[in-house]
C-alpha cells in the first residue's frame, strides 16, 4: 500500500513590491497541515478561495514558488520535500493542475511516451502503448488527431482537463494531486473527465487528494474523506455527507472562528 503523509506542513511564500514599494517578504499561507492519503482512498479538500487549498498541492508536487518552513511530507517513507520536482514524479506523485501550461512543440503523443520512458526507466513497448493511447483517448471521447497537437496550445478549458486525465491514465502514478479538474467543464465534459478519474482509480488502487469548491464532481467523484480547509489548515474532516453540509450551509460557520 502507497501512503502520502503530511505532519504539520507550513508554507511561505514572497510577497512581491507593489507601486515600487519595498517587497513585503514571505507571507505564511500553510499554518500546520496534517493529513494522510492511502491507495485506493478519495480525500477531497474543500474551502473558499485564498485558503490554501492549491498551495497544498504545488507544495507537494516541489513548485519553486512555495517555501516549506516546517513540517514533512513523505511518500512510502521517503521525504518527498528532500526530492526534486522530476524525482517525486518517477516516484509516483501526480499533479493535475488548475491551469496546465503550454508546451510549444512538442506533441502530446511525444510528450507522453517522453514522459512514461523517464518514469519507468525504460520506453514502453511501441505497439502496446499505442493500442492503449488509442483506448484512453477513445474513452475521453478524444479526436484521435488531437495526439499530434502540441501540448495545451489552443486548447479549450475542456480539452486541458481531458489530457491531465489522459496522462493520468497512460503515466499510472501512484497518488494524485487533482487542483480543481472540475474548473471550466459543462456537464457533459465534467462526467467524461470524472469516469477517466474513476478507471484510473480502480486500475491501479490510485490515491486521490481531489481540491475543488463545489460538489458537483463529488457526484461522479465519490470521496471516502471530506476535509475543510481554511486559513491554511484543515479545521473539520469527515465522510462524504460533510461535503452535502457544506453544498447546504457554505463555509460561513468555519470563516468567523478562523
Amino acid at each position: 500500500m502507497t501512503v502520502l503523509e503530511i505532519r504539520d506542513l507550513h508554507v511561505s511564500v514572497d510577497v512581491p513590491a507593489t507601486g515600487g514599494g519595498e517587497a513585503e517578504g514571505p507571507k505564511e499561507i500553510l499554518r500546520g497541515v496534517d493529513l494522510t492519503v492511502r491507495s485506493g482512498e478519495t480525500h477531497a479538500i474543500m474551502g473558499p478561495n485564498g485558503s490554501g487549498k492549491s498551495t497544498l498541492a504545488y507544495s507537494i508536487a516541489g513548485h519553486p514558488k512555495y517555501h516549506v518552513t516546517s513540517g514533512t511530507v513523505t511518500l512510502d517513507g521517503e521525504d518527498l520535500l528532500a526530492m526534486s520536482v522530476d524525482e517525486r514524479a518517477r516516484a509516483g506523485l501526480f499533479l493535475a493542475m488548475q491551469y496546465p501550461v503550454e508546451v510549444p512543440g512538442v506533441t502530446v503523443s511525444n510528450f507522453l511516451r517522453t514522459a512514461k520512458t523517464a518514469m519507468d526507466g525504460q520506453a514502453p513497448k511501441l505497439r502496446t502503448w499505442v493500442k492503449e493511447f488509442r483506448a484512453a483517448m477513445d474513452a475521453l471521447k478524444m479526436d484521435p488527431a488531437f495526439a499530434e497537437r502540441n501540448v495545451n496550445e489552443g486548447f479549450s478549458g475542456g480539452e486541458k482537463k481531458r489530457h491531465e486525465v489522459l496522462q493520468l491514465e497512460m503515466l499510472r502514478p501512484k497518488i494524485a494531486l487533482l487542483d480543481e479538474t472540475d474548473s471550466g467543464l459543462d456537464v457533459d465534459a465534467l462526467r467524461v473527465v470524472s469516469e477517466g478519474v474513476n478507471r484510473a482509480k480502480e486500475a491501479d488502487d490510485l490515491g486521490i487528494l481531489l481540491i475543488t469548491h463545489y460538489t458537483r464532481i463529488l457526484r461522479y467523484i465519490r470521496p471516502d474523506f471530506v476535509h475543510v480547509f481554511v486559513d491554511g489548515r484543515i479545521v473539520e474532516q469527515g465522510g462524504p455527507e460533510l461535503a452535502d453540509q457544506l453544498e447546504a450551509h457554505g463555509y460561513d460557520r468555519f470563516l468567523a472562528p478562523a
